[in-house]
């Protein structure tokens, strides 16, 4: 195995299909670690990573051309991110709160209105932004959840893992900007049709969040990688940045999410994978668990700061 294909910069830009398999088969592995880690009741995460990925798809692929969440769904969604995903940061209960605010009606109208946009991914997101406590992250949460073959979820992982991405602001342009680089990704592990698997940018979200994850917690995950890699368009290997920008603060709160809290937050009131378009599995989060842990802070960008 080349000791680069380690690196997670180096495995999303030139690792090959059958690499990125074996890297997502690790990724009930990886969950566990991060939810050990990271929480005092681990199996309780893990089940809820397995709603999101496997029972929530489901449910919504099941209600066809009327797809849409309902409002305990949501809500569950909203614990979802909030528990799963946010380790490094601040646990911001108010974005729980905002949720709950909606109403049923709103949840299933603008859902389902987000859902009907798609493929426009932006658009999509414009309709979500119309739900109280929904930014950029949760949408794409939400989007990854139904149409996992076209969106994949913000991960801060995957963000810090893509050298082209220079900081992280949580801006629809930059989650667009993230898809493409997927996308990307996607177009050249399904030009190898290897064993005829069809990559999603869902599934080569959760590769490279397993990668990064295990390259943080435990490296020697890693040393099953099989041999050969890819050639990149440019020739040349990606390195993740030096560590020495791990000694930036990484605890900001989704700058979309903050603002739909600033802006609404006055108002009254081991893991089996998910199903994704072509019905194979997979499985995925970002971080685990509200309990921050400021002494583990990842190899990674600074992000930029809040904009408010």
């Amino acid at each position: 195995m080349a000791s680069s294909i380690k690196d997670t910069a180096t495995f999303f830009a030139a690792g090959s299909a059958k690499q990125f398999e074996h890297v997502l088969s690790l990724y009930p592995q990886a969950l566990r670690l991060k939810a050990e880690r990271k929480n005092k009741k681990p199996e309780e995460l893990i089940k809820l990573d397995n709603w999101y990925q496997n029972e929530l798809p489901k449910k919504i692929k099941s209600r066809g051309k009327d797809a849409h969440l309902n409002h305990e769904e949501l809500c569950q969604l909203m614990k979802w991110k909030q528990t799963v995903c946010k380790i490094r940061g601040k646990f911001f209960p108010q974005l729980n709160y905002l949720v709950k605010v909606n109403t049923p009606r709103a949840v299933m109208a603008e859902t389902r209105k987000a859902f009907r946009k798609l493929p426009n991914l932006e658009q999509a997101i414009t309709a979500l932004s119309n739900l109280k406590g929904v930014g950029t992250t949760m949408a794409s949460a939400l989007l990854a959840a139904a149409a996992p073959e076209m969106a994949p979820f913000m991960a801060d992982e995957c963000l810090m893992a893509i050298p082209e991405i220079e900081g992280i602001d949580y801006t629809t342009k930059e989650y667009l900007n993230f898809v493409t680089h997927i996308q990307n990704a996607v177009q050249r592990l399904n030009s190898e049709n290897s064993n005829g698997t069809c990559w999603s940018p869902h599934r080569v979200e959760l590769a490279l969040w397993t990668h990064y994850v295990a390259s943080e917690l435990q490296p020697e995950l890693l040393d099953s990688i099989p041999n050969g890699t890819t050639s990149h368009s440019n020739g040349s290997e990606k390195t993740l940045e030096s560590e020495s920008s791990n000694a930036a603060s990484t605890d900001a709160l989704d700058a979309s999410d903050e603002s739909s809290l600033e802006a609404n937050g006055k108002a009254s009131g081991v893991s089996s994978f998910p199903v994704t378009d072509d019905n194979t599995s997979t499985s995925l989060p970002d971080d685990l668990s509200a309990n921050d842990d400021s002494s583990d802070q990842p190899p990674a960008k600074k992000p930029k700061p809040d904009s408010k």
